[in-house]
């Protein structure tokens, strides 16, 4: 990774890191706050001073997010990257499992967008005294 220091003491600010990752700062607060990033030292001045290993750590743990991790996972997969080279077999093992709740939240989705479509179709667009999709959502129940 290309260094990108700043201007503050060597590092970089809360600020410059969230402009350079494109992280909110109160997000990257938030994530010292709960340990899943390091909090950095400070300047001589009190200012946080973050370095290209906050970066990394930082771009790891917002792909991880992308990917649907949840926050613990991301930990989980962070003491398994920190661990080293014995870890890769338990960090597969975690992949293939989210993926597997990936597959089927997705089979999910699609029954509830089936269901949807079917209701909306119940549908005419007139003005009647009970709309279809309204008594289907209260299941015909009341």
């Amino acid at each position: 990774m290309t260094p990108i220091t700043d201007n503050v003491a060597g590092g970089l600010s809360r600020g410059r890191l969230a402009k350079l990752t494109g992280c909110n700062a109160e997000t990257i607060r938030y994530y010292e706050n709960i340990g899943v990033l390091p909090p950095p030292p400070r300047s001589a001045g009190g200012h946080r001073v973050y370095s290209d290993e906050h970066a990394r750590r930082l771009a790891f743990v917002r792909r991880s997010r992308e990917l649907g991790f949840s926050l613990e996972q991301v930990r989980g997969l962070l003491v398994l990257a920190d661990a080293g080279n014995d870890s890769c077999a338990e960090v597969k093992a975690m992949t293939l499992d989210h993926a597997a709740l990936i597959r089927h939240k997705i089979a999910d989705l699609r029954k509830m967008q089936r269901v949807l479509t079917e209701i909306a179709a119940r549908c005419d667009d007139g003005a009647v005294p009970v709309c279809p999709i309204i008594e289907a959502l209260y299941g015909d129940s009341h």
